[in-house]
């Protein structure tokens, strides 16, 4: 738990990535904090990747230290597994360990290491990472590998259909996962595309936060001075990821193809969190006949936003 050593059946791998920060993209990123020690099964088949974050340095640290300290470890531990009960798509956290390891941020702090797990820790920027290098036998072999491992629903499907519906499943489960927040009112704070899930998972627990007053307008990161992420910008700048992760598949599929996939994703997120406000309004299912305008659904939801 400590990352001092690996279990038997565990193989320690730092990927690389790279990613648009803050809207300018950075060609090499990586798991400076993170180490992939092993995959497991469970009883039920389902694939979990193990991976240590905050256990030392990493090829991919960028002259960091790779450690985590113990109130952001902490942080990340306890928010991930909230997200969880609050049935929210998210990695998880199976352990911390602590040190004494001495750890210079703004001042001495106590290091730690958190395992977390998911079924991958593949990002958006994994892909974009080998578009910007031009190794477009590398970015396919990445999509063939990510669609066996995790969508092999798919891999009966003609090679040209079966990329499209995965993309499709990758605009949708972003949706779905953004709903979820903006209907919780979680604020991730450092939404760059190397913090996407290609899975739509909620993914690295840096600065976020949860509204305990309704700001629409609210910035979680102080460092964020243009509000890029603030909380009413989350929904589209999920798009703008999307788009970008559209952008780097272009060598592998057609382009017109990948913007009509793209107009999916505004629709599947408003009708997801539409369903998520009908249950905090105590409205079970959506009506079956039109209503007059002053009794939708969207327009009480959009009333009870306005009075918060």
């Amino acid at each position: 738990m400590s990352g001092q050593r690996l279990p038997k059946q565990g193989c320690s791998i730092a990927t690389v990535y790279g990613g648009h920060q803050f809207g300018h993209y950075n060609p090499q990123l990586g798991d400076g904090r993170a180490l992939l020690i092993g995959e497991i099964t469970t009883d039920k088949h389902e694939l979990w990747e193990l991976q240590l974050k905050g256990s030392g340095q990493t090829p991919y640290s960028r002259q960091g230290d790779g450690r985590a300290v113990l109130r952001s470890s902490l942080r990340e531990y306890l928010c991930c597994e909230a997200m969880h009960g609050l049935g929210i798509a998210t990695t998880r956290a199976m352990a911390l360990a602590f040190s004494k390891t001495p750890v210079y941020r703004e001042s001495i702090e106590t290091a730690a290491t958190v395992l977390r797990m998911a079924p991958s820790f593949i990002r958006f920027g994994h892909f974009e990472y080998f578009y910007y290098q031009k190794q477009y036998d590398e970015l396919k072999q990445l999509l063939d590998f990510t669609i066996a491992q995790h969508f092999a629903d798919l891999l009966e499907l003609e090679e040209k259909t079966r990329y499209q519906h995965w993309f499709s499943r990758i605009v949708q489960l972003t949706a779905d996962m953004v709903a979820q927040w903006q209907a919780a009112g979680f604020c991730h704070g450092v939404m760059n595309s190397d913090n996407m899930s290609i899975l739509g998972l909620t993914l690295d627990y840096g600065p976020f936060a949860f509204l305990d007053e309704f700001d629409p307008t609210f910035i979680c990161n102080h460092s964020d001075h243009d509000g890029r992420y603030a909380y009413n910008q989350q929904a589209n700048i999920a798009l703008w990821n999307l788009n970008a992760l559209a952008h780097s598949l272009s060598p592998i599929m057609d382009l017109e193809l990948l913007k009509d996939i793209l107009k999916e994703y505004e629709p599947l997120f408003l009708l997801r969190f539409k369903d998520l406000m009908r249950l905090k309004t105590g409205l079970k299912k959506q009506p079956q006949q039109p209503l007059p305008e002053t009794l939708r659904d969207d327009v009480l939801i959009t009333e009870i936003l306005q009075l918060l």
